[in-house]
Protein backbone atom coordinates (compact mmCIF):
# COMPACT_ATOMS: atom_id res chain seq x y z
CA UNK A 1 0.00 0.00 0.00
CA UNK A 2 2.83 2.38 0.87
CA UNK A 3 4.50 1.58 -2.46
CA UNK A 4 1.32 2.60 -4.30
CA UNK A 5 1.21 5.85 -2.31
CA UNK A 6 4.82 6.66 -3.14
CA UNK A 7 4.31 5.78 -6.81
CA UNK A 8 1.26 8.04 -7.20
CA UNK A 9 3.06 10.84 -5.36
CA UNK A 10 6.32 10.59 -7.33
CA UNK A 11 7.39 13.51 -9.58
CA UNK A 12 8.68 10.95 -12.09
CA UNK A 13 5.08 9.82 -12.74
CA UNK A 14 4.12 13.42 -13.48
CA UNK A 15 6.99 13.63 -15.95
CA UNK A 16 5.77 10.44 -17.66
CA UNK A 17 2.29 11.94 -18.07
CA UNK A 18 3.77 15.15 -19.44
CA UNK A 19 5.93 13.24 -21.92
CA UNK A 20 2.95 11.14 -23.01
CA UNK A 21 1.14 14.34 -24.03
CA UNK A 22 4.09 15.76 -25.94
CA UNK A 23 6.31 17.58 -23.46
CA UNK A 24 9.91 16.82 -24.33
CA UNK A 25 12.49 17.39 -21.60
CA UNK A 26 15.79 18.84 -22.81
CA UNK A 27 18.01 18.04 -19.85
CA UNK A 28 16.09 15.59 -17.72
CA UNK A 29 19.24 13.68 -16.85
CA UNK A 30 21.36 16.73 -16.04
CA UNK A 31 21.71 17.28 -12.28
CA UNK A 32 20.52 20.66 -11.06
CA UNK A 33 19.93 22.45 -7.82
CA UNK A 34 16.77 24.45 -7.18
CA UNK A 35 16.82 27.27 -4.66
CA UNK A 36 14.05 29.85 -4.14
CA UNK A 37 12.56 29.20 -7.57
CA UNK A 38 15.94 29.35 -9.32
CA UNK A 39 17.13 26.52 -11.52
CA UNK A 40 20.72 25.76 -12.52
CA UNK A 41 21.20 25.16 -16.21
CA UNK A 42 23.94 23.34 -18.10
CA UNK A 43 26.59 25.99 -17.54
CA UNK A 44 25.90 26.25 -13.82
CA UNK A 45 24.23 29.70 -14.04
CA UNK A 46 20.98 30.16 -12.13
CA UNK A 47 17.94 30.95 -14.17
CA UNK A 48 14.39 31.72 -13.13
CA UNK A 49 11.73 29.22 -14.04
CA UNK A 50 9.21 30.75 -16.38
CA UNK A 51 6.13 31.87 -14.47
CA UNK A 52 3.51 31.62 -17.17
CA UNK A 53 2.93 29.24 -20.04
CA UNK A 54 5.89 28.48 -22.31
CA UNK A 55 5.84 29.22 -25.99
CA UNK A 56 4.59 26.10 -27.81
CA UNK A 57 7.19 24.61 -30.10
CA UNK A 58 10.13 26.41 -28.48
CA UNK A 59 13.30 25.18 -30.14
CA UNK A 60 16.18 23.49 -28.34
CA UNK A 61 18.55 26.28 -29.30
CA UNK A 62 16.19 29.03 -28.15
CA UNK A 63 15.58 32.25 -30.07
CA UNK A 64 15.98 35.96 -29.71
CA UNK A 65 12.48 36.40 -28.24
CA UNK A 66 13.11 34.13 -25.27
CA UNK A 67 15.33 35.71 -22.63
CA UNK A 68 17.87 33.80 -20.57
CA UNK A 69 15.73 34.15 -17.44
CA UNK A 70 12.83 32.37 -19.16
CA UNK A 71 14.71 29.32 -20.37
CA UNK A 72 12.77 26.10 -19.90
CA UNK A 73 14.03 22.58 -19.49
CA UNK A 74 11.34 21.28 -21.84
CA UNK A 75 9.63 22.04 -25.12
CA UNK A 76 6.05 21.58 -26.33
CA UNK A 77 5.84 19.15 -29.25
CA UNK A 78 2.04 18.80 -29.39
CA UNK A 79 0.20 22.11 -29.46
CA UNK A 80 -3.24 20.48 -29.35
CA UNK A 81 -2.72 19.01 -25.89
CA UNK A 82 -1.01 22.18 -24.73
CA UNK A 83 -3.90 24.48 -25.63
CA UNK A 84 -6.53 21.97 -24.52
CA UNK A 85 -5.02 21.65 -21.06
CA UNK A 86 -4.31 25.36 -20.69
CA UNK A 87 -7.98 26.02 -21.40
CA UNK A 88 -9.02 23.06 -19.27
CA UNK A 89 -7.24 24.30 -16.17
CA UNK A 90 -9.10 27.63 -16.47
CA UNK A 91 -12.34 25.74 -15.71
CA UNK A 92 -11.21 25.85 -12.08
CA UNK A 93 -10.21 29.52 -12.01
CA UNK A 94 -11.91 32.71 -10.81
CA UNK A 95 -12.51 33.99 -14.35
CA UNK A 96 -14.49 30.87 -15.19
CA UNK A 97 -16.54 31.08 -11.99
CA UNK A 98 -17.25 34.78 -12.57
CA UNK A 99 -18.60 34.09 -16.07
CA UNK A 100 -20.13 30.60 -15.87
CA UNK A 101 -22.11 31.08 -12.64
CA UNK A 102 -23.80 34.36 -13.72
CA UNK A 103 -24.48 32.95 -17.19
CA UNK A 104 -26.19 29.96 -15.62
CA UNK A 105 -28.40 32.13 -13.39
CA UNK A 106 -29.36 34.60 -16.11
CA UNK A 107 -29.98 32.14 -18.91
CA UNK A 108 -30.64 28.62 -17.64
CA UNK A 109 -31.98 27.79 -14.15
CA UNK A 110 -31.56 29.60 -10.83
CA UNK A 111 -32.88 26.73 -8.71
CA UNK A 112 -30.17 24.41 -9.98
CA UNK A 113 -27.69 27.28 -9.85
CA UNK A 114 -28.24 27.91 -6.12
CA UNK A 115 -27.66 24.27 -5.30
CA UNK A 116 -24.63 24.01 -7.57
CA UNK A 117 -23.02 27.08 -5.99
CA UNK A 118 -23.58 25.79 -2.46
CA UNK A 119 -22.05 22.41 -3.31
CA UNK A 120 -19.11 24.20 -4.97
CA UNK A 121 -18.56 26.51 -1.98
CA UNK A 122 -18.68 23.71 0.60
CA UNK A 123 -16.42 21.43 -1.43
CA UNK A 124 -13.92 24.25 -1.91
CA UNK A 125 -13.97 25.08 1.80
CA UNK A 126 -13.22 21.50 2.78
CA UNK A 127 -10.61 20.97 0.07
CA UNK A 128 -8.75 24.22 0.67
CA UNK A 129 -8.80 23.67 4.42
CA UNK A 130 -7.37 20.17 4.05
CA UNK A 131 -4.52 21.54 1.95
CA UNK A 132 -3.36 23.70 4.84
CA UNK A 133 -3.84 20.87 7.34
CA UNK A 134 -2.06 18.13 5.35
CA UNK A 135 0.60 20.52 3.93
CA UNK A 136 1.71 18.24 1.12
CA UNK A 137 4.02 20.07 -1.33
CA UNK A 138 3.44 20.19 -5.06
CA UNK A 139 5.61 18.07 -7.38
CA UNK A 140 9.31 18.94 -7.25
CA UNK A 141 12.30 18.18 -9.44
CA UNK A 142 12.48 16.87 -12.13
CA UNK A 143 8.97 18.19 -12.90
CA UNK A 144 8.90 21.33 -15.04
CA UNK A 145 5.98 23.52 -13.92
CA UNK A 146 4.40 25.19 -16.92
CA UNK A 147 2.24 27.33 -14.67
CA UNK A 148 2.89 28.98 -11.31
CA UNK A 149 -0.41 30.74 -10.55
CA UNK A 150 -1.33 28.47 -7.62
CA UNK A 151 2.22 27.53 -6.66
CA UNK A 152 1.98 29.10 -3.18
CA UNK A 153 -0.77 26.65 -2.19
CA UNK A 154 -0.08 23.15 -1.00
CA UNK A 155 -1.01 20.33 -3.35
CA UNK A 156 -3.14 17.66 -1.70
CA UNK A 157 -6.02 17.38 -2.37
CA UNK A 158 -6.29 19.06 -5.75
CA UNK A 159 -9.21 21.49 -5.53
CA UNK A 160 -9.24 21.66 -9.33
CA UNK A 161 -10.00 17.95 -9.31
CA UNK A 162 -12.63 18.48 -6.62
CA UNK A 163 -14.35 21.25 -8.59
CA UNK A 164 -14.18 19.08 -11.73
CA UNK A 165 -16.55 16.72 -9.94
CA UNK A 166 -18.56 19.19 -7.85
CA UNK A 167 -19.75 21.52 -10.63
CA UNK A 168 -20.63 19.27 -13.59
CA UNK A 169 -21.95 16.35 -11.56
CA UNK A 170 -24.03 18.50 -9.19
CA UNK A 171 -25.58 20.12 -12.26
CA UNK A 172 -26.17 16.67 -13.74
CA UNK A 173 -27.80 15.30 -10.59
CA UNK A 174 -30.00 18.34 -9.97
CA UNK A 175 -31.19 18.52 -13.59
CA UNK A 176 -31.83 14.82 -14.26
CA UNK A 177 -35.24 14.87 -12.56
CA UNK A 178 -35.96 18.47 -13.53
CA UNK A 179 -35.52 18.38 -17.31
CA UNK A 180 -36.13 15.91 -20.11
CA UNK A 181 -32.76 15.13 -21.65
CA UNK A 182 -30.48 12.16 -22.19
CA UNK A 183 -28.72 11.10 -18.99
CA UNK A 184 -26.03 9.47 -21.12
CA UNK A 185 -25.18 12.76 -22.79
CA UNK A 186 -25.00 14.49 -19.42
CA UNK A 187 -22.74 11.83 -17.96
CA UNK A 188 -20.40 11.88 -20.98
CA UNK A 189 -20.09 15.69 -20.84
CA UNK A 190 -19.42 15.58 -17.09
CA UNK A 191 -16.75 12.89 -17.44
CA UNK A 192 -15.00 14.74 -20.29
CA UNK A 193 -15.15 17.99 -18.28
CA UNK A 194 -13.59 16.34 -15.23
CA UNK A 195 -10.98 14.42 -17.23
CA UNK A 196 -9.68 17.50 -19.05
CA UNK A 197 -9.32 19.48 -15.82
CA UNK A 198 -7.57 16.65 -13.96
CA UNK A 199 -5.08 15.87 -16.72
CA UNK A 200 -4.42 19.58 -17.19
CA UNK A 201 -3.14 19.87 -13.63
CA UNK A 202 -0.68 17.00 -14.09
CA UNK A 203 0.30 18.18 -17.57
CA UNK A 204 1.14 21.65 -16.26
CA UNK A 205 3.20 20.11 -13.47
CA UNK A 206 1.05 21.58 -10.70
CA UNK A 207 -0.19 18.34 -9.12
CA UNK A 208 0.92 14.79 -8.61
CA UNK A 209 -1.34 11.91 -9.60
CA UNK A 210 -1.92 11.36 -5.87
CA UNK A 211 -3.24 14.93 -5.48
CA UNK A 212 -5.73 14.32 -8.29
CA UNK A 213 -6.87 10.91 -7.06
CA UNK A 214 -7.30 12.24 -3.53
CA UNK A 215 -9.40 15.15 -4.80
CA UNK A 216 -11.63 12.90 -6.91
CA UNK A 217 -12.18 10.30 -4.18
CA UNK A 218 -12.80 12.91 -1.49
CA UNK A 219 -15.34 14.79 -3.60
CA UNK A 220 -17.13 11.58 -4.54
CA UNK A 221 -17.52 10.80 -0.84
CA UNK A 222 -18.56 14.35 0.01
CA UNK A 223 -21.21 14.47 -2.71
CA UNK A 224 -23.12 11.56 -1.15
CA UNK A 225 -24.32 13.61 1.87
CA UNK A 226 -23.96 17.07 0.27
CA UNK A 227 -26.39 16.55 -2.63
CA UNK A 228 -29.44 15.71 -0.46
CA UNK A 229 -28.37 18.14 2.30
CA UNK A 230 -28.07 21.09 -0.11
CA UNK A 231 -31.40 20.17 -1.72
CA UNK A 232 -33.03 20.21 1.72
CA UNK A 233 -31.34 23.32 3.13
CA UNK A 234 -32.06 25.40 0.02
CA UNK A 235 -35.81 25.37 0.70
CA UNK A 236 -35.27 26.20 4.36
CA UNK A 237 -33.00 29.15 3.51
CA UNK A 238 -35.67 30.56 1.19
CA UNK A 239 -38.52 30.18 3.69
CA UNK A 240 -36.92 31.00 7.08
CA UNK A 241 -37.34 34.65 8.07
CA UNK A 242 -33.93 34.85 9.73
CA UNK A 243 -31.99 33.21 6.89
CA UNK A 244 -29.91 36.27 5.87
CA UNK A 245 -28.54 36.73 9.38
CA UNK A 246 -27.92 33.00 9.81
CA UNK A 247 -26.05 32.46 6.55
CA UNK A 248 -23.87 35.55 7.16
CA UNK A 249 -23.01 34.50 10.71
CA UNK A 250 -22.29 30.88 9.71
CA UNK A 251 -20.09 31.93 6.78
CA UNK A 252 -18.09 34.34 8.96
CA UNK A 253 -17.66 31.62 11.59
CA UNK A 254 -16.38 29.24 8.91
CA UNK A 255 -13.85 31.83 7.77
CA UNK A 256 -12.82 32.53 11.37
CA UNK A 257 -12.17 28.89 12.25
CA UNK A 258 -10.41 28.17 8.95
CA UNK A 259 -7.30 26.05 9.65
CA UNK A 260 -3.90 27.74 9.59
CA UNK A 261 -0.92 26.44 7.64
CA UNK A 262 2.72 26.71 8.71
CA UNK A 263 3.13 29.58 6.24
CA UNK A 264 0.94 32.06 4.40
CA UNK A 265 -1.05 30.64 1.49
CA UNK A 266 -3.89 32.20 -0.55
CA UNK A 267 -6.31 29.37 0.28
CA UNK A 268 -8.13 31.22 3.06
CA UNK A 269 -8.79 34.21 0.82
CA UNK A 270 -9.97 32.00 -2.04
CA UNK A 271 -12.30 30.15 0.31
CA UNK A 272 -13.71 33.45 1.58
CA UNK A 273 -14.43 34.37 -2.03
CA UNK A 274 -16.42 31.17 -2.61
CA UNK A 275 -18.44 31.47 0.61
CA UNK A 276 -19.22 35.14 -0.05
CA UNK A 277 -20.58 34.43 -3.54
CA UNK A 278 -22.79 31.68 -2.09
CA UNK A 279 -24.09 33.95 0.69
CA UNK A 280 -24.88 36.77 -1.74
CA UNK A 281 -26.79 34.41 -4.04
CA UNK A 282 -28.77 32.86 -1.17
CA UNK A 283 -29.78 36.24 0.27
CA UNK A 284 -30.81 37.50 -3.16
CA UNK A 285 -32.98 34.41 -3.66
CA UNK A 286 -34.44 34.85 -0.14
CA UNK A 287 -35.57 38.40 -0.96
CA UNK A 288 -37.30 37.20 -4.13
CA UNK A 289 -39.03 34.40 -2.26
CA UNK A 290 -40.15 36.57 0.66
CA UNK A 291 -41.48 39.21 -1.76
CA UNK A 292 -43.60 36.58 -3.48
CA UNK A 293 -41.75 36.94 -6.77
CA UNK A 294 -40.58 33.35 -6.76
CA UNK A 295 -43.57 31.13 -7.43
CA UNK A 296 -44.10 27.39 -7.45
CA UNK A 297 -44.23 26.02 -11.03
CA UNK A 298 -47.72 25.19 -12.26
CA UNK A 299 -46.57 21.92 -13.83
CA UNK A 300 -44.62 19.04 -12.35
CA UNK A 301 -41.10 18.22 -13.56
CA UNK A 302 -39.43 16.95 -15.63
CA UNK A 303 -39.77 19.91 -17.99
CA UNK A 304 -38.93 19.82 -21.69
CA UNK A 305 -35.73 21.58 -22.72
CA UNK A 306 -36.71 24.70 -24.67
CA UNK A 307 -34.10 25.58 -27.24
CA UNK A 308 -33.90 29.35 -27.80
CA UNK A 309 -35.18 31.04 -30.93
CA UNK A 310 -33.20 33.74 -32.72
CA UNK A 311 -34.96 36.37 -30.61
CA UNK A 312 -34.17 34.55 -27.36
CA UNK A 313 -30.56 34.08 -28.46
CA UNK A 314 -30.30 37.82 -28.90
CA UNK A 315 -31.70 38.35 -25.39
CA UNK A 316 -29.25 35.80 -23.98
CA UNK A 317 -26.35 37.63 -25.61
CA UNK A 318 -27.62 41.01 -24.37
CA UNK A 319 -28.15 39.76 -20.82
CA UNK A 320 -24.71 38.17 -20.75
CA UNK A 321 -22.84 41.20 -22.10
CA UNK A 322 -24.65 43.73 -19.91
CA UNK A 323 -24.47 41.46 -16.89
CA UNK A 324 -20.77 40.66 -17.14
CA UNK A 325 -19.97 44.35 -17.60
CA UNK A 326 -21.97 45.05 -14.43
CA UNK A 327 -20.12 42.26 -12.59
CA UNK A 328 -16.75 43.73 -13.59
CA UNK A 329 -17.91 47.16 -12.41
CA UNK A 330 -19.24 45.68 -9.17
CA UNK A 331 -15.92 44.01 -8.46
CA UNK A 332 -13.92 47.17 -9.12
CA UNK A 333 -16.16 49.48 -7.08
CA UNK A 334 -16.77 47.11 -4.17
CA UNK A 335 -13.08 46.23 -3.90
CA UNK A 336 -12.01 49.87 -3.85
CA UNK A 337 -14.70 50.94 -1.37
CA UNK A 338 -14.25 48.00 1.01
CA UNK A 339 -10.44 48.22 0.96
CA UNK A 340 -10.52 51.93 1.75
CA UNK A 341 -13.17 51.43 4.45
CA UNK A 342 -11.41 48.67 6.38
CA UNK A 343 -8.04 50.45 6.14
CA UNK A 344 -9.65 53.63 7.52
CA UNK A 345 -11.23 51.68 10.38
CA UNK A 346 -7.84 50.14 11.22
CA UNK A 347 -6.07 53.46 10.82
CA UNK A 348 -3.74 52.13 8.12
CA UNK A 349 -2.67 53.49 4.76
CA UNK A 350 -3.99 51.52 1.78
CA UNK A 351 -0.64 51.64 0.02
CA UNK A 352 1.12 50.57 3.18
CA UNK A 353 -1.15 47.56 3.58
CA UNK A 354 -0.90 46.56 -0.08
CA UNK A 355 2.89 46.70 -0.06
CA UNK A 356 3.27 44.85 3.23
CA UNK A 357 4.41 41.20 3.02
CA UNK A 358 2.03 38.24 2.95
CA UNK A 359 2.86 36.42 6.18
CA UNK A 360 0.92 34.74 8.95
CA UNK A 361 2.23 37.41 11.33
CA UNK A 362 0.82 40.23 9.20
CA UNK A 363 -2.67 40.01 10.71
CA UNK A 364 -3.64 43.47 9.48
CA UNK A 365 -3.22 42.53 5.83
CA UNK A 366 -4.97 39.20 6.37
CA UNK A 367 -7.97 40.98 7.94
CA UNK A 368 -8.07 43.58 5.17
CA UNK A 369 -7.88 40.94 2.43
CA UNK A 370 -10.59 38.78 4.00
CA UNK A 371 -12.90 41.76 4.54
CA UNK A 372 -12.62 43.15 1.03
CA UNK A 373 -13.00 39.72 -0.57
CA UNK A 374 -16.08 38.90 1.50
CA UNK A 375 -17.68 42.28 0.82
CA UNK A 376 -16.79 42.34 -2.88
CA UNK A 377 -17.87 38.82 -3.75
CA UNK A 378 -20.98 39.02 -1.61
CA UNK A 379 -22.17 41.83 -3.87
CA UNK A 380 -21.17 39.92 -6.98
CA UNK A 381 -23.30 36.99 -5.80
CA UNK A 382 -26.18 39.25 -4.75
CA UNK A 383 -26.19 41.14 -8.04
CA UNK A 384 -26.01 37.88 -9.97
CA UNK A 385 -29.11 36.51 -8.24
CA UNK A 386 -31.19 39.59 -7.47
CA UNK A 387 -30.30 43.02 -8.86
CA UNK A 388 -29.28 42.12 -12.41
CA UNK A 389 -32.12 39.65 -13.17
CA UNK A 390 -34.63 42.25 -11.95
CA UNK A 391 -32.86 44.90 -14.02
CA UNK A 392 -33.14 42.63 -17.06
CA UNK A 393 -36.85 42.27 -16.36
CA UNK A 394 -37.30 46.05 -16.30
CA UNK A 395 -35.55 46.24 -19.69
CA UNK A 396 -37.89 43.58 -21.07
CA UNK A 397 -35.09 41.06 -21.63
CA UNK A 398 -35.56 38.97 -18.49
CA UNK A 399 -35.48 35.19 -18.69
CA UNK A 400 -39.13 34.06 -19.04
CA UNK A 401 -39.11 31.47 -16.21
CA UNK A 402 -36.95 33.43 -13.75
CA UNK A 403 -39.61 33.69 -11.04
CA UNK A 404 -40.50 30.01 -10.89
CA UNK A 405 -37.19 28.80 -9.53
CA UNK A 406 -37.96 26.72 -6.48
Amino acid sequence: MWDIYEYLKSPELVVKVQEFFGIQYKDKDVPETATNGLVKNHSGRRKHEKVQHPVPGESDNGDESSSAEEELRCRITNKFWYYLFVMGTELGDEIFYASFIPFWFWNIDGAVGRRMVMVWALVMYIGQGLKDIIRCPRPGYPVQKLQKKWALEYGLPSTHAMVSIAIPFSVLIYTLDRYQYSATVGIVISIIWSTVICFSRIYLGMHSVLDIVAGLVLTGLLMLPLIPFVDWIDIHILSHKFSPALVIVISILLITVYPSADRWTPTRGDTTLCLAVCVGIQIGAWINFQAGDMKVPTTEPPYPVIWPSHRLLGQILLRTVLGLCAIVATRAIAKSVSYAFICAILGKSRDQVRQSPDTLENRTKILVDLFYKYFTYFWIGFNTQYLLPNFFKLLGIGRPDFYTEI
